[in-house]
């Protein structure tokens, strides 16, 4: 049990600075937009994506993408940044559908 809390601490406690704070920003508005579309669906009785997850998907991936460069994480830095153009073209996609539509 006193492993468990030692790892906790170190991993938890020591490590908390700014950019793990901005990292765990990041990471809850990242889930949010699963949360959001969760109760989206469950409303509707269907999957749906509501255009809530897109803004949460940016929000998060600009604020993870943020985060990894500080941690200087190639990876993540090349995975947040194809994420993000995504996340976009897709807010795009929804706003030429409803300006179409208006019309």
């Amino acid at each position: 049990m006193s492993f468990l809390l030692d790892w906790f601490r170190e991993v938890f406690i020591d490590n908390l600075d700014t950019w793990a704070i901005l990292g765990f920003i990041a990471q809850m508005l990242f889930m949010m937009r699963f949360v959001v579309q969760w109760i989206t669906s469950e409303r509707r009785g269907k999957s749906v994506v509501p255009i809530a997850f897109w803004f949460f998907s940016i929000g998060g991936g600009l604020l993870m993408l943020v985060y990894v460069i500080g941690r200087k994480d190639p990876v993540l830095i090349a995975g947040q940044s194809m994420g993000i153009v995504i996340y976009a073209r897709n807010l795009w996609l929804i706003y030429r559908e409803k300006r179409q539509t208006a019309r």
